[in-house]
């Protein structure tokens, strides 16, 4: 528990966090990976180049010393954190691992600043939230390993089919090699899968959305190849899979996770799914979980991709439409092919506006859930703000390692 003086160092000190926090976490990631080079198999080494870690730590930071004093305001950042770790296999034992290299790199950066008071309340602050972390992860080790088909920790799986879903696009279907069985899982929940990447000589954890309902008795996972474009490098672990991973060959997993979830698929409440991309992946998931456990329930999809040769798992969306008899479609093409007629391949040109949820879905109180690139669900985000939805019903989905 962190004294009252404690707490007041934690809240003076956010504007210095704000002002400098990236630099901490360049420093502290640096240092940490240097001197523990084994968790280079943990982090994301592609977000780490890009300095996309580093962004979101220092965010966090921030965030965490505004508020200090009411907590409470960030359970519900604290519960996707935990499952988070949980699906990279965090342990307790890394948190210490993290607090050292963490505050001395303030205590570097912040120079005559960190008093040694500060970096005694920033210690106790850090054990205070690792204490809260390690705790809700342990309870979702315990979850995953008492289910039944569950498990804790990275387990191997056959790939046991690969279909290609369209250029760049693959699906994957994994067994178990062990041949026992797979959770009851959520549609819109993920899975973390591991593979080891020659050219870093490190193994690379990556979050893959289950791109199918369960009932099958497999898993299955939807890739895009992540191409290079605009500075950013091409993904290597996506790359990796789409050009090498063939039947017959093993991957590791976590079991699945994940908070983007329909809240209640029995409920009668309207609900309307975008996305964007790759973003489809969810969406197709929670569509057959419609299908099969409340078929009668309103569901718009409104999908914004590039023309027919690039939409991953088009069969299976009309399929799935057809067992939904108050579900609707609105497929958007923003570069339509030669190929690509209006009226039957696609619905409409240009990305989704906030007239087109208007027009396509007039109920602002229904539940939206988006996914795709994250310049897609903040436009997405804004537009449902502009017709009157609010925060409660918009639910967004977006990875990070």
């Amino acid at each position: 528990m962190l004294t009252s003086s404690q707490i007041a160092l934690i809240k003076s000190s956010e504007p210095a966090i704000r002002a400098h926090g990236l630099e901490i976490t360049k420093l502290m990631y640096s240092r940490m990976l240097a001197e523990h080079p084994e968790l280079c198999n943990i982090f994301n080494l592609s977000h780490q180049t890009a300095g996309t870690q580093q962004k979101t730590l220092a965010a966090a930071l921030a965030l965490y010393a505004a508020n200090i004093d009411a907590l409470q305001n960030l359970s519900g950042a604290v519960k996707v954190i935990a499952e988070r770790h949980a699906a990279l296999c965090v342990k307790p034992e890394h948190y210490q691992i993290v607090g050292k290299c963490l505050l001395a790199a303030a205590e570097k950066v912040l120079g005559d600043a960190a008093t040694p008071e500060l970096i005694a309340a920033w210690a106790a602050a850090y054990q205070q939230l690792a204490d809260i972390l390690i705790a809700a992860e342990a309870g979702i080790y315990k979850e995953k390993a008492q289910m039944e088909g569950g498990w804790s920790g990275w387990r191997t799986f056959d790939c046991v089919n690969r279909v290609e879903e369209c250029p760049g696009v693959v699906s994957f279907y994994f067994l178990p090699a062990d041949g026992g069985q797979v959770p009851a899982y959520r549609a819109g929940q993920y899975v973390t899968l591991r593979v080891y990447v020659p050219g870093l000589q490190v193994l690379q954890p990556r979050h893959y959305t289950l791109s199918q309902a369960k009932g099958s008795g497999m898993l299955r996972i939807t890739v895009k190849a992540i191409r290079a474009k605009e500075g950013a490098p091409a993904g290597i672990v996506s790359n990796q899979l789409v050009n090498t991973l063939k039947v017959g060959n093993q991957v590791e997993l976590t079991a699945p996770t994940g908070t983007f979830v329909i809240d209640d698929v029995k409920d009668d409440h309207p609900l309307v799914l975008i996305a964007a991309g790759i973003g489809i992946t969810p969406m197709v998931a929670m569509l057959e979980e419609l299908s099969t456990e409340n078929p009668l329930r309103s569901v718009h999809f409104l999908y914004s991709t590039q023309n027919k040769a690039a939409y991953p798992l088009r069969e299976t969306v009309d399929a799935v439409m057809k067992g939904l008899p108050k579900g609707a479609k609105a497929v958007f093409f923003t570069k339509p092919g030669p190929d690509d007629h209006l009226g039957q391949d696609f619905d409409a040109s240009g990305r989704i506006t906030p007239a087109n949820i208007r027009n396509f879905c007039q109920d602002p109180d229904a539940d939206f859930y988006i996914c795709g690139p994250t310049s897609f669900m903040t436009d997405i985000t804004s537009a449902l703000r502009q017709i009157g939805v609010i925060e409660p019903r918009i639910h967004t989905e977006s990875f990070g390692a």
